[in-house]
Parts: structure tokens; sequence; C-alpha cells
């Protein structure tokens, strides 16, 4: 990312280039929210599909995201932690809730 700040000489425009570093070090987690807009089903076929998790596993954190209030749904690099974030994000509404607007609530975190 490039910069541009004003000197102390009038008319003088200086270019800083800003280095933003990301912390490539895992574990990465993907961290999955509890709402009131998406049901146990839902979540139980969303993180089977996403994350290739048995129906049992999938349950577990169907209950622990309602009770807890959030999941941790996948630990490892990365590159791969991003591909399921994005995977959970873009995932879409559960067609059982009207008030079900979009797909859950998922933080990638460090």
């Amino acid at each position: 990312m490039t910069v541009f700040s004003n000197t102390t000489q009038t008319g003088v425009i200086e270019e800083t280039d800003v280095v933003i570093k990301r912390s490539f070090g895992g574990p990465w987690k993907v961290v999955l929210w509890d709402d009131d807009h998406h049901t146990y089903e839902y979540v139980i076929e969303m993180l089977m599909d996403v994350c290739q998790m048995s129906v049992e596993k999938a349950f577990k954190h169907a209950v622990e995201v309602d009770t807890l209030k959030k999941t941790i749904v996948f630990t490892g690099e990365l590159e791969h932690a991003e591909f399921v974030h994005e995977r959970i994000i873009s995932y879409g509404a559960d067609p059982r809730m009207t008030t079900s607007k979009g797909s859950m609530t998922a933080t990638l975190e460090n």
C-alpha cells in the first residue's frame, strides 16, 4: 500500500510505502457464531457440506454454538481456514426460517 503525505515544504508530497504484515503462522481458527435465524438442521447440513463433518460431529457443533454462543469449526493453515470461512459466510439463508436473511456469522482468528 502506498500512502501519500505532505512534508514541511509547501506543495511537496512524499510517497511512503506502508507494509501491512499478515501473520501466516497457525493455527488459524474459523469460529461460528450463534444467532436466532438458523435452525439446528441448517447448521448441521452446512457443516457437513462445508467442513465435511459427520452428522454426529456437526450436531455437537450445533449444540455448542447454541449453548456457548460460538464454536470453533475449523483449525488449520491460513489458506484452508480462509476457504472454510468464505464458504460459511456465503452459504446462504436458512430456507426453514422466514427471519433468515443470509448466512451465519463466522470469523477467522489466529
